[in-house]
């Protein structure tokens, strides 16, 4: 049974974005040398951050010798299909045409941008 992915507040899928970007376990203190610069996070609230996706099932904390390490139980691409499919769902009503049409009449998408999706769109027809 697949376990239903929940939508993550920004704070928390900043912090998801280090630990899938790692590519492997990684440490409270990781995590904040990656967030230097960016986000002014003191360490309690990045371990407050942990906490909610330990409990959400997102990560698993595990300790060894004396520090934590946290590894994701969720794939970054596992989360970005259950997003996306949220979003269209919510605000373009099931329709990747609104949803596309919405992108570039705001200027979202530029000319190469669509021949590009073309493109994608081409090879995918052609495998079935």
């Amino acid at each position: 049974m697949k376990k239903s992915i929940r939508r993550l507040p920004d704070s928390e899928l900043e912090i998801m974005k280090i630990i899938w970007d790692a590519k492997e376990p990684v440490t409270s203190a990781y995590i904040s040398e990656k967030l230097k610069g960016k986000k002014d996070w003191k360490i309690t609230s990045i371990l407050t951050f942990l906490a909610r996706l330990t409990e959400k099932g997102f990560i698993e904390c595990k300790r060894e010798g004396k520090v934590n390490i946290y590894r994701p139980l969720i794939s970054e691409q596992e989360y970005l299909e259950k997003e996306s499919k949220s979003i269209l769902e919510k605000l373009y009503n099931n329709s990747l045409t609104n949803f596309v049409a919405s992108l570039y009449n705001s200027n979202a998408i530029a000319e190469d941008e669509l021949k590009e999706l073309q493109e994608f769109i081409k090879e995918l027809t052609r495998g079935e």
